[in-house]
């Protein structure tokens, strides 16, 4: 690890100019960021320690039914949260399905937003990694890629985002409010993370210096709580990273689908928002056919980026697990394994 300066500043504004010197990185529970300096894969000159700033640990409801939630927020404390598990359950069911109890406790929802990769090459300093060392290469296009993106992926980068929390804001129209050097604004979270293309080291479209305050969730998103459902595919059920998942909500009325919100995760650099997908479920009923076909559209532009074809069909069986737990309903109880698709409910079929 390198030496750095270490500040920490007593407000918002106070952190955004230290961050303006270059080679500055926020730093809250550093669950990532200090594994990645420990192994000489982040190297910054200074950490900015965001811990101590007024106002970002809070949950703080609207009158109108949105929720804005700070960015110190502990992943924890917000899985447990009643107000917020009742009204967004998949949040809660995702949050719930990453890392260990006692990560949890630790980790927040700002730097869940910037979690880095976990492909292994860009946390092996002797490989070729373009996203860690730009114009260095891609040693994943020709390794071990099995894990790797089948969506969105370029010949410079065929890395996948890791997180869980991610892939329910993608589906319900999350925004993250950020402040930097020329002041505050909203960053819809779908445009929030970037694909590779050209520029894979360039992976948010946050400005230098930016720091995320925290991620509002609009009142609209609160009409998919009884229809709502994560689904996670992992190697193994504790303390994995998922090879495929999926957020699936679902409003229905009268038997037919009135508003629909689908997304899929570890499938490419950023979650996966599947609009078209959305649009041809709305009107129809919440059939088994109806969820495989918006598993066909959602997956339509999938191709593996290496040995990791059988990503495509498991991401198609996972959305129409997830479209037809959802149509099921949310379950009273956070189910025994949060996010798996091996339910614990008497009956309920362990077929993906």
């Amino acid at each position: 690890m390198n030496r750095f300066d270490y500040i920490c500043p007593t407000t918002v504004a106070e952190a955004v100019a230290g961050a303006a010197e270059t080679g500055s990185a926020y730093l809250a529970a550093g669950t990532n960021l200090v594994d990645l300096m420990k192994i000489g894969v982040a190297r910054p000159q200074r950490l900015i320690d965001v811990t101590k700033l007024p106002g970002l640990d809070a949950i703080e409801w609207s009158p109108d039914g949105s929720v804005r939630v700070g960015a110190m927020v502990r992943n924890a404390d917000l899985a447990y949260d009643l107000r917020f598990a009742e009204n967004f359950p998949a949040v809660a069911e995702a949050l719930l399905s990453g890392a260990s109890a006692q990560l949890r406790n630790a980790a927040t929802v700002g730097g869940n937003l910037m979690q880095r990769t976990r492909c292994a090459y860009f946390q092996d300093t002797a490989s070729a990694c373009n996203r860690r060392a730009p114009g260095s290469g891609c040693d994943a296009l020709e390794g071990d890629n099995r894990l790797h993106a089948v969506i969105g992926w370029s010949e410079h980068c065929i890395a996948t985002h890791p997180s869980d929390f991610c892939v329910p804001l993608a589906a319900l129209d999350a925004v993250v409010e950020v402040e930097g050097p020329q002041g505050r604004r909203d960053i819809p979270f779908e445009s929030f993370h970037r694909l590779p293309g050209d520029t894979p080291e360039i992976e948010t479209n946050l400005a230098p210096g930016e720091l995320i305050l925290g991620v509002r969730f609009p009142a609209e998103a609160a009409r998919f709580k009884a229809h709502s459902r994560y689904l996670k595919l992992r190697e193994r059920t504790s303390y994995a990273f998922a090879v495929v998942s999926a957020a699936a909500a679902l409003d229905l009325q009268e038997g037919s689908i009135r508003h629909a919100r689908l997304a899929v995760g570890a499938v490419a650099a950023k979650p996966w928002r599947i609009r078209e997908a959305e649009e041809g479920l709305i009107g129809g009923e919440p059939t088994t056919e109806a969820f495989a076909k918006a598993a066909e559209i959602a997956l339509a532009g999938a191709s593996p980026s290496g040995d990791n074809a059988f990503k495509i069909e498991l991401a198609r069986r996972i959305i129409v697990r997830a479209l037809a737990l959802a149509a099921e309903g949310t379950p009273r109880a956070m189910p025994a394994l949060p996010g798996s698709p091996f339910s614990s409910a008497s009956g309920v079929s362990h077929v993906a």
